[in-house]
């Protein structure tokens, strides 16, 4: 499971692939609960907007924000099903998070150490997920979220090395720049044909020293009207 990543904040890359110009005001790293930069696109104007999201998915009819703890990573397999995922998919909230990398712990040394895997070109790119929008009850305030796609990944040349021995190995969909429209633009049949790593770009892996995280949360109330 992805817990950690690095948004990006190349917005030359993004502007060219997505058209978009990134928001502002999120962390260097990303985990859990923290801000990140979302794209999507409306299926009724068309439109590509990008704006802030929160990384753990709450669902439009939860009571609170705590089922965010659980739900920063989706299975492609039951996404479909799930009650915290399902009216998004059928919705067809499709997004990309964007990001310069993300971290998965190795245990080839008999402990966890932790890894960044980037692709092999070292450009951004663009990672599958479902979005939603949740209304804080207190507030009114809107609040925009995601869960990371995954797929099964025993057989990735890189990703399979990932998680304790033994652990079904999984990783999150990475959508080829040159299939962006295409994902955001899906129907629910085109989006499960996508979720696979076989047309993902060549990956690579290296130990990274661990980085203490932040501990500033970000108002994510007011990306809600960034997202069409």
């Amino acid at each position: 499971m992805c817990t950690l990543f690095t948004p990006t904040q190349r917005t030359p890359w993004v502007k060219k692939n997505l058209g978009v110009d990134l928001p502002v005001g999120y962390p260097d790293e990303t985990y859990p609960g923290y801000a990140a930069p979302l794209v999507v696109k409306s299926h009724r104007s068309g439109r590509v907007a990008s704006g802030l999201a929160r990384f753990g998915l709450v669902p439009a009819w939860a009571k609170d924000d705590k089922i965010s703890r659980y739900t920063y990573n989706a299975r492609s397999e039951t996404a479909a099903e799930k009650p915290s995922y399902r009216a998004a998919w059928r919705q067809r909230q499709f997004g990309l998070v964007l990001v310069d990398d993300f971290y998965e712990p190795s245990y080839e040394s008999g402990k966890a150490v932790r890894w960044r895997i980037q692709l092999d070109s070292g450009d951004p790119f663009g990672i599958a997920c479902l979005w939603d929008r949740w209304q804080e009850p207190d507030t009114g305030a809107w609040v925009v979220s995601f869960s990371m796609l995954t797929v099964n990944a025993d057989e990735h040349p890189v990703m399979r090395q990932f998680h304790k021995p033994g652990d079904e190995k999984r990783t999150p969909v990475i959508i080829a720049p040159h299939l962006h429209d295409t994902w955001l633009s899906a129907d629910t049949e085109q989006a499960t044909r996508l979720l696979t790593w076989s047309h993902m770009p060549e990956l690579v892996a290296m130990p990274a020293p661990l980085i203490r995280p932040s501990n500033q949360r970000h108002d994510l109330s007011r990306s809600a009207g960034a997202i069409p």
